[in-house]
């Protein structure tokens, strides 16, 4: 907080102070000049007298001036302290040591094992493989969102089109600005898809997951027409917090889309 009033001060605020000072410095210091000319030239003696008192009041008001505008710009030349992690792609990273490409070609026949073989795994306390084996099983839908029993059967050819994520959206129900990456925060989360060959009828659910963990979600009969644009939004009450959600859309208790938004402040602050 420290840190971004610094900022705020030196870019915005400071350049109007520095110049409002500079103003009033140099009139006051023409006041003065011009008091110390009537000193030295008027005939009579009150006069005199005024003018030397208008001439330390403004000598005096010249001087502080000064010595104020000389801090702020010694201040606004002093650069912020940017304590914003940053994280950026390396476009050209080193290749992976061999012992490393040795792990993942060893852990390629995990992504067709089951739940008894990943307990399997654990019990042989081989960390790599587990976390491999366990991400690649395919996620299933929860039992209290999967409540509404289908009066249509899903089709063959019925599809949804890849979901894209963005904070607006298009009165066409088109993403404005999709992308992947966004700052953790309150805002809602528009998620927008195409599909087709859809039937009124047809039980559909969609499950938020945060982390892996479900967050938000719901079940009901499908009721927008065969084929078309459409969206699923969400804004937690809590805000969206670091790391992943991930929507998925299940129709008839299959599982036709998923996708991941990252929230990370720091990296979407870096444009990555």
């Amino acid at each position: 907080m420290a840190d971004n009033l610094s900022v705020i001060l030196t870019e915005t605020i400071t350049p109007w102070l520095l110049g409002t000072l500079i103003l009033l410095a140099t009139l006051t210091l023409a006041i003065t000049i011009k008091s110390w000319r009537e000193m030295k030239r008027s005939p009579y003696f009150f006069m005199r007298r005024q003018a030397e008192k208008r001439l330390q009041t403004y000598a005096s008001a010249s001087f502080f001036l000064a010595i104020f505008a000389a801090a702020v710009a010694f201040y606004s030349w002093q650069p912020p302290t940017d304590s914003i992690n940053r994280v950026a792609l390396l476009t050209n990273a080193k290749p992976p040591k061999e012992e490393i490409i040795q792990i993942f070609e060893d852990a390629q026949p995990v992504a067709r094992l089951e739940t008894a073989d990943i307990e399997e795994l654990v019990a042989a306390n081989t960390p790599q493989v587990v976390e491999t084996a366990i991400r690649s099983v395919e996620p299933t839908l929860p039992n209290e969102y999967n409540q509404v029993e289908p009066l249509v059967a899903l089709k063959d050819n019925t599809t949804l089109g890849t979901i894209d994520f963005s904070t607006e959206i298009s009165d066409q129900y088109e993403a404005l600005n999709s992308r992947k990456l966004f700052a953790e925060g309150f805002y809602t989360l528009y998620a927008t898809f195409s599909y087709e060959e859809m039937a009124d009828g047809m039980a559909w659910s969609w499950l938020w997951r945060h982390n892996g963990e479900v967050v938000e979600g719901a079940n009901e009969l499908w009721q927008y027409g065969d084929d078309g644009p459409g969206y699923i939004y969400f804004n937690p009450d809590e805000g969206f917090q670091f790391g992943d959600y991930s929507l998925e859309v299940w129709v008839n208790g299959e599982l036709l889309a998923q996708s991941t938004a990252t929230m990370n402040s720091a990296a979407a602050a870096a444009g990555n």
